[in-house]
């Protein structure tokens, strides 16, 4: 693939997006839309943010030390986080920071016995 032909895929690719992203304002500004994209736009981001949050859980090893101890208090951190704050970047990123360090450091291990 030579360098225009990367460029044209990245030009169409990048107007197909922006169509697909625009085409409900465009669409939709005179009308309400139907009940099925609305029942979509209210009910899809907490599923799919539900999945996540489980599939994060799914690896866990609950019966080897720390007991899957370092996912559930980052758990809590991100919940405390947002209900604090309200900012989603700030609870993920400061969930992850929380994990980063707790696993790193092996302050849980030393506690638990592991």
């Amino acid at each position: 693939m030579s360098l225009l032909d990367a460029l044209i895929a990245i030009a169409a690719m990048s107007a197909v997006t922006f169509l697909l992203r625009a085409f409900p304002f465009l669409f939709f500004q005179r009308r309400q839309p139907p009940h099925a994209l609305t029942f979509i736009r209210n009910f899809i981001p907490p599923a799919v943010m539900t999945v996540l949050v489980l599939a994060s859980f799914k690896d866990i090893q609950w019966t080897k030390v720390p007991f899957g101890t370092p996912e559930i208090l980052s758990a809590v951190v991100v919940a405390l986080l947002h209900f604090w704050r309200g900012n989603a970047l700030i609870s993920i990123f400061g969930g992850t920071a929380f994990y980063m360090i707790i696993t790193r450091t092996g302050v849980l291990s030393t506690l638990l016995g592991g």
